[in-house]
């Protein structure tokens, strides 16, 4: 049986910049941002507030997943999160 997998968006403290990623372990991959374990961009700008996930069957259909939302707009990300989550709430203390 395949392990699940996560595609997750964080945002910065003012919604400015956001990061679409993909995880098998979501509140693990979290923590490490929210502590700057993780080199690059997410450290760089300070996006560290989960806002949106979506639980995948498996890591390939969660990286499949993560790959359509790359693509998509700005405006379709944020439509995606306000639909998930109106007030744009870090739900990080929800998957704990």
């Amino acid at each position: 049986m395949e392990k699940q997998g996560f595609v997750y968006i964080l945002a910065n403290h003012h919604n400015t910049v956001l990061y679409t990623g993909v995880t098998n372990d979501l509140i693990r991959r979290v923590y490490e941002h929210k502590n700057k374990f993780v080199e690059g961009f997410s450290k760089k700008y300070n996006v560290d507030k989960l806002v949106y996930y979506e639980v995948g069957d498996s890591i390939l259909a969660a990286i499949e997943r993560e790959k359509q939302i790359k693509k998509r707009s700005r405006t379709y990300k944020e439509q995606l999160i306000t639909q998930f989550n109106p007030h744009w709430e870090d739900l990080y203390e929800k998957i704990i």
